[in-house]
């Protein structure tokens, strides 16, 4: 099969396993930067253009799409859905992931374990907001954030409120959540590739750190999951239909709840983790689905 990789960096632990994992089945791979690709939207024939000439008709492409990037990712990848590539993951499930308040609705509206959320535009209601999550301490975060970057635990309701006002004077959207303090400051992911959990790890925060993803200086390691995380991770990728997914849980009284569904998840901290071969997983399912010329799931919404 002939691939293509959208990343910004070619150099990347995940971008160089992959490009690894699929030539070492026989396959060719392009790795090109996202934003360097260029197209005329209004041909009739859909064409993708970079370094000055035509790409060519790819089986499948690997859309490693980084969050700062995505508003012009998605159009460039809808460009080659149009042209009938198939996409390990969809721009519209990649968008819908994105979009944290999105992705919550949707996980909450397929009875999936989520912790209490609570959102709301301006300071006057930050009481009510508080209160409706079950009161201090609360995790504010960015609806924009990623790999932990804007995520604050306020310990008092007066720290939550002048954090709340904070945010608002900046005119940020932020989501309140309830802190599942049994977790401990560790989380699971499980990484999900064509409907199955392909390999689990356990992350923990450094000391004194909440947060407990790798970006933050947290340690990773092997985990076993039981028959409800995986379940939950499968359901909650299938929901925002996303083929290739990062899901992220923590354990509470009340079982698994998922904190954020990740459509570009790095492979690095997993694969060192558990041993895994996840790249070979993900081209795997590359060479199963892309002969079909169809996604295995979709979502709704």
């Amino acid at each position: 099969m002939r691939l293509i990789m959208l990343a910004r960096n070619a150099n990347l632990y995940s971008h160089t396993r992959l490009a690894e994992a699929a030539r070492s089945r026989g396959h060719v791979i392009d790795v090109i930067n996202t934003l360097h690709v260029h197209m005329n939207i209004t041909s009739n024939r859909p064409v993708l253009r970079f370094g000055g000439k035509t790409l060519p008709l790819y089986d499948a492409v690997i859309p490693r799409i980084g969050a700062s990037v995505t508003h012009y990712g998605l159009a460039v990848l809808r460009q080659f859905e149009m042209q009938g590539v198939f996409p390990v993951n969809e721009s519209v499930a990649i968008g819908r992931s994105r979009d944290k308040l999105r992705a919550l609705q949707l996980l909450a509206r397929a009875g999936i374990g989520l912790p209490v959320t609570a959102f709301a535009h301006g300071p006057r209601k930050a009481e009510d907001v508080i209160k409706e999550v079950g009161g201090a301490p609360v995790v504010i975060k960015l609806v924009e954030g990623t790999q932990g970057m804007g995520v604050i635990l306020a310990e008092t309701e007066a720290s939550a409120k002048s954090i709340i006002e904070a945010f608002s004077a900046a005119n940020a959207n932020i989501l309140v959540q309830e802190y599942i303090k049994e977790a401990e400051g560790s989380d699971v992911r499980a990484f999900v590739v064509g409907g199955r959990v392909v390999a689990a790890m356990r992350r923990v925060g450094k000391p004194g750190e909440f947060r407990s993803n790798l970006h933050r200086g947290g340690a990773a390691e092997e985990a076993n999951i039981s028959e409800d995380e995986r379940n939950t991770a499968i359901q909650a990728a299938a929901v925002l239909g996303l083929n290739v997914a990062g899901v992220d849980m923590l354990r509470s009284h009340r079982g698994p709840v998922v904190l954020e569904v990740n459509s570009s998840p790095g492979i690095k901290g997993i694969e060192l983790a558990t041993k895994v071969d996840v790249a070979s997983a993900i081209i795997e399912f590359i060479e199963r689905a892309a002969q079909h010329g169809r996604t295995q799931t979709r979502g709704h919404g």
